[in-house]
């Protein structure tokens, strides 16, 4: 049964049909982009949303399609997965997100980051969770901090070339949730 969580302004969901077409859109953009290595197809960002719904299927949770609570708006995803590369931190599981540009700066990765996280410790039970970024990625570093993980080092990403601009990644792990700035968790 997939898992549905819930915070203040969000809810963390299955992916629907629906969520295809801005989904893609988000992935053009070059600024939401811009510190991954290229933009995304259609078919690429399609292949992407079958990939986390078939894992959201076969486990009850994953990176989760996130809509805004007030009115459905789709925004992004968020959640969590297994990291899907060997490096001396894996295995480990990995929390993340990304927003379409008009819901950055409203704390809603921040929410939504914290949502995942608690039901990583408290229902899953995990011990450590990760995230990473490219080095250059003040945005989504920032929003680890509020999180409340802590560095733990850098290394470089296996799956980008040697000598791309990306290649350096800031590694952050959270090792339990720190007290909620406010709002609930709920799931279903």
């Amino acid at each position: 049964m997939a898992i549905e969580l819930g915070t203040d302004r969000l809810v963390l969901r299955s992916w629907r049909a629906q969520d295809r077409a801005p989904f893609a859109a988000l992935n053009a953009d070059p600024v939401v982009m811009e510190h991954f290595p290229s933009t995304l197809t259609t078919e690429q960002s399609d292949a992407f949303v079958d990939f986390v719904q078939a894992a959201i299927d076969e486990r009850g949770w994953g990176i989760w399609a996130a809509e805004r609570r007030e009115d459905g708006a789709f925004i992004g995803f968020i959640g969590i997965t297994p990291v899907s590369f060997e490096s001396d931190f894996t295995p480990a599981v990995e929390v993340g997100w990304r927003l379409a540009r008009p819901y950055w700066g409203c704390g809603l990765a921040t929410e939504g980051g914290r949502a995942a996280l608690d039901f990583a410790f408290a229902t899953l039970g995990l011990e450590r969770v990760v995230a990473f970024t490219a080095q250059s990625n003040q945005r989504s570093e920032a929003v680890m901090l509020r999180l409340g993980m802590h560095e733990a080092g850098e290394f470089d990403h296996p799956r980008i070339p040697d000598g791309h601009r990306l290649r350096r990644h800031l590694l952050y792990e959270a090792t339990s949730l720190p007290p909620s700035a406010g709002g609930d968790t709920r799931w279903t």
